[in-house]
């Protein structure tokens, strides 16, 4: 039928068709649909002001305009373009994608070793456990309870700790003790298959640690094995009307020669 022929109903019903973008995936033999139109964006933006997030200590992130005796980097005070730079600690101050360079003493780059970014993911939410000494950690017990799909196929995790208040998206964290992995926890990820982990705190290992940083060794097999391929995304958020289950991942982040780039991971629902 000739697009001019179609009436009022045919046309809305081919608009809402061409609103959607499916694409059918196969992989290791199966095949899933995806609506590449509907993205489900799980990374905090950094802002210049005192909302951002922080963590370690940092100071807040600053977007400035440069400014010399001749030229302004601002329309809105007289010049031509907005010409801005932007001073930030990729650890610090938002969602963040690193690598092993994060505890090697070797330099060791996200850019360089993180090639492939989709990957079949499964998101699990879990309320950290409180201890003795008022610690809260994710538990052994925990990660291989929300687990529900045992499958090599699954290359990557996300983990939403609870309660999910939107505060994630502002909060201050340095000197609060956040909740972190157990080493435990981490091993049965490792185990699991999973080479990309991604949640919603600053760090898989506590705060004040004295530097063991036990999970992010456990996760990377470090020394041992180098796991250059392997990356941590902390600090994501995901809202709380997006349900637990299989996504397929778009790992984004900026190419910078880094063990750590700002990063924004995408999920679209799979069926």
């Amino acid at each position: 039928m000739p697009f001019c022929d179609v009436k009022y109903h045919d046309y809305h019903r081919i608009n809402d068709y061409f609103s959607q973008m499916i694409s059918s995936i196969s992989y290791e033999g199966k095949t899933l649909k995806v609506d590449l139109s509907k993205p489900i964006d799980v990374s905090i933006p950094l802002r210049a002001d005192r909302h951002n997030p922080k963590a370690w200590y940092v100071d807040p992130p600053r977007i400035e305009a440069v400014r010399t005796e001749a030229f302004t980097g601002s329309v809105a005070e007289g010049g031509s373009v907005n010409f801005r730079d932007i001073y930030f600690n990729p650890h610090g101050h938002g969602t963040h994608t690193e690598c092993v360079g994060h505890i090697a003493p070797e330099v060791y780059s996200i850019n360089q070793h993180l090639k492939q970014f989709f990957f079949w993911s499964e998101l699990v939410s879990i309320r950290p456990e409180r201890l003795e000494n008022k610690d809260q950690i994710i538990s052994a017990a925990q990660v291989e309870k929300a687990i529900q799909h045992n499958n090599p196929e699954l290359k990557a995790l996300l983990i939403r700790t609870l309660p999910n208040g939107n505060d994630k998206l502002s909060r201050q964290y340095s000197d609060s003790n956040p909740p972190y992995l157990s080493q435990e926890a981490m091993q049965l990820i490792v185990d699991a298959g999973i080479e990309h982990l991604l949640l919603d705190l600053p760090s898989v290992d506590r705060e004040v640690d004295g530097g063991k940083l036990a999970a992010h060794h456990t996760f990377w097999e470090f020394p041992e094995k180098m796991m250059l391929h392997k990356s941590i995304t902390e600090m994501i958020y995901v809202p709380s009307e997006v349900p637990d289950g299989l996504y397929l991942l778009n790992l984004q982040f900026a190419p910078f020669e880094n063990d750590a780039s700002p990063s924004k991971p995408i999920l679209y629902s799979t069926f």
